[in-house]
C-alpha cells in the first residue's frame, strides 16, 4: 500500500514543539495539498516522514513501514524538498545517474525522467548553470526516478514559468490518477486550488483541518451574492425584513450574505426591484485558509 500514516507524531526542539501530536492519513489516488503558515510544521513533518529527523514520539510511516526500513527507497518514495540540493559541479544526467546506481535503478530511467521533466536538452549541462526553475525540474525528475508509489513535493512550482506550472499541475494529477499518493506542500493558494483534491492544514504544529477541498472551503468561508440595482434603498429595506444586510462594495456593486442569487432574484422580482447584475460569489481557498489560520500564524505583517 502507498498510504502515508501519521500517528501522534511529535517533534520537540528544546522548549519548542514544532510538531504536536499529529494524526492524519494521506491516501492514494488523489492530490493532497499540505498547507499552513510559516512555522506550522509542514517541513518538519516531511523530514520526519523521510527519516531526515527523528520524532520525539509517535510514528510516520508509508504503507506501514518507516522510510529508513526500505532497502531501495526511491522505488517507494520520491521527494523534492530542496531544489538546490543537487551538486553544482555535476551535470543533470550524472546527478540522476548517481541516484539510480545507489538505488539499483536501471540507467535507462535516467533518460526517461529527463525527457519527462523537459530536461533532455540540458542533460549534459552542469547544475550550477541552471535557473531555479530548471533545478526544480531536475528535482522532480529525481523524485520520479524509481517510479515510486508515493510523491512528496515541497513548493514544486517555485521558480517555474507558466508553462512549467501547467506541466507540474498536469503531472501531479496524472500520477494521482495512476493510483499514487501525492502530497504537495505549497503557499500558493490559487495553484493549490487548481491542483489538490484534499487538504491537510497545520497551524503551530497542530492539525487544523483534514478534509476535501470543497468541504474545507464550505466550512471556513461564507458565500455571498453580488448585484447591481437601480433601487438599492428599496432592496435594502426588503432584505432587512428578511434579516439580511445589504453591503456597499463600491463602484455600484452591492453584496449580501446568507441568500443565494436565485433566491434573491425571486425576492427582487416579487417586489418589483430591477436587477442589473446578479451572481453568486464563490468563496476562494485563500479566503477559507486565511479565515482558519489567522490565529495560528507565527509571523504576520503589520497592517498599514
Amino acid at each position: 500500500m502507498n498510504e502515508i500514516e501519521i500517528r501522534e507524531l511529535t517533534r520537540e526542539y528544546g522548549t519548542t514543539r514544532a510538531v504536536d501530536h499529529l494524526t492524519f492519513d494521506v491516501l492514494p489516488g488523489r492530490v493532497t495539498g499540505f498547507l499552513g503558515p510559516n512555522g506550522a510544521g509542514k517541513s518538519t513533518t516531511m523530514r520526519l516522514l523521510l527519516g531526515l529527523d527523528r520524532p520525539t514520539s509517535g510514528t510516520a510511516t508509508i504503507g506501514g513501514h518507516r522510510y529508513t526500513d526500505f532497502t531501495d527507497p526511491l522505488y517507494h518514495v520520491g521527494a523534492l524538498l530542496d531544489a538546490q540540493a543537487a551538486h553544482g559541479g555535476r551535470t543533470a544526467r550524472d546527478h540522476l545517474l548517481a541516484l539510480a546506481v545507489s538505488n539499483r535503478i536501471p540507467t535507462r530511467r535516467v533518460d526517461e525522467v529527463l525527457e519527462r521533466a523537459g530536461m533532455a536538452a540540458a542533460a549534459r549541462r552542469r547544475v550550477k548553470t541552471f535557473s531555479l526553475g530548471m533545478r526544480q525540474r531536475l528535482g522532480i525528475a529525481a523524485a520520479l526516478l524509481g517510479d515510486p508509489g508515493v510523491l512528496l513535493l515541497d513548493e514544486p512550482t517555485n521558480g517555474l514559468d507558466p508553462e512549467g506550472i501547467i506541466w507540474i499541475r498536469e503531472l501531479m494529477r496524472e500520477l494521482a490518477t495512476e493510483g499514487r499518493t501525492v502530497l504537495v506542500s505549497s503557499h500558493l493558494m490559487g495553484e493549490t486550488a487548481l491542483l489538490a483534491d484534499h487538504l491537510v492544514v497545520l497551524g503551530r504544529g497542530k492539525l487544523l483541518a483534514d478534509m476535501s477541498m470543497k468541504d474545507f472551503i464550505d466550512a471556513h468561508s461564507t458565500a455571498r451574492t453580488r448585484m447591481r440595482t437601480t433601487d438599492p434603498i428599496r432592496l435594502r429595506a426588503t432584505l432587512a425584513r428578511e434579516g439580511l444586510e445589504l453591503v456597499d462594495a463600491g463602484d455600484g456593486v452591492w453584496t449580501v450574505e446568507g441568500i443565494p442569487a436565485v433566491q434573491l432574484g425571486s425576492l427582487a422580482a416579487r417586489e418589483g426591484i430591477p436587477m442589473l447584475e446578479l451572481a453568486d460569489e464563490r468563496p476562494s481557498l485563500e479566503q477559507a485558509y486565511l479565515g482558519l489560520t489567522a490565529e495560528h500564524a507565527q509571523f504576520t505583517s503589520a497592517r498599514p
